[in-house]
């Protein structure tokens, strides 16, 4: 049996979202393309169009899980992180790190500029949240407006992402550092962050 008859009862659209995780890892955004997911799954080229009418689509899901998985895994980082709302705010960083690293799907994935043309509702649902999420740990640090709050989560998203592109060039190659260790260190750098907002 071909592995596109293996695919039933829905099973190729999660299959399709899986392997455009693994291919986002591999090659990045701009690399990204409906021919070449199908071709990492071993299906024809005209497979994936019966799930996704084109790549927008596709990735539009693809967006939707990741916003999705990423808000899971910020709010365990910040569960066990304890109870200070600083380290919990801090551990986003750690947790953003170490999703993106795993799935190349970071932000620019989750709010890719194309995806404003796909109406899909569960995307924005996933999204929203995700930054609901990540705006409450801020403001439970007790920022004293709204707009700070903003600028924080912007910060700590900034140190996230500078460590995994840090990573995805080449940075740490040189040393022994694994992912846990880069993780650990966002995290500390994030956290020093918060504690300058407070002048702590």
């Amino acid at each position: 049996m071909s592995r596109e008859r293996a695919y039933h009862h829905g099973d190729l659209r999660a299959a399709l979202i899986t392997a455009s995780f693994e291919l986002l890892a591999e090659v990045g955004l701009r690399r990204f393309s409906v021919a070449a997911v199908a071709r990492k799954l071993g299906v024809s080229s005209a497979a994936p169009y019966r799930h996704f009418p084109d790549r927008d689509h596709l990735l539009s899901a693809v967006s939707g899980a990741a916003a999705r998985d990423l808000r899971s895994a910020i709010l365990a980082a910040a569960g066990d992180s304890g109870p200070d709302p600083a380290d919990r705010l801090a551990a986003v960083a750690g947790a953003y790190f170490r999703y993106v690293v795993s799935t190349g799907a970071g932000l620019h994935v989750i709010y890719a500029p194309e995806l404003y043309r796909v109406g899909d509702d569960a995307r924005r649902e996933h999204t929203r949240a995700l930054m609901d999420t990540v705006l409450e740990l801020a403001t439970a640090t007790d920022v004293p407006t709204y707009q700070q709050a903003v600028a924080l989560v912007e910060a700590i998203i900034a140190v996230g992402h500078g460590y995994t592109s840090l990573f995805a060039e080449g940075f740490f190659a040189r040393g022994s550092s694994t992912v846990d260790a880069i993780a650990a260190r966002a995290v500390a750098a994030a956290r020093a962050l918060v504690r300058a907002e407070h002048g702590a």
